[in-house]
């Protein structure tokens, strides 16, 4: 990766490909989140994550070892560097 700001100029599905392997957290819509590995991303921002867990309301709620969220569900993707 860059030196430069990770986001700049960049198109996310760009970046986000850059980072497959690295740990992430994704918020959906309704306010779920899943903290996983990224494994992959396509065009339609559709996610796939390895080591998945679930939080509801902050709690864990499940474990995964494999979860798919569709783009359009999907409200951010955060990094979460080690």
């Amino acid at each position: 990766m860059e030196n430069s700001a990770p986001t700049e100029g960049k198109d996310p599905s760009v970046f986000l490909s850059e980072i497959i392997g690295a740990p992430v957290i994704v918020k959906l819509n309704s306010g779920v989140v899943y903290k996983g590995e990224l494994q992959s991303v396509d065009g339609y921002m559709n996610i796939a994550l390895e080591k998945a867990e679930e939080f509801v309301n902050g709690k864990l709620r499940r474990n995964y070892g494999d979860a798919f969220v569709r783009g359009n569900n999907g409200r951010s993707i955060l990094f979460s560097p080690v």
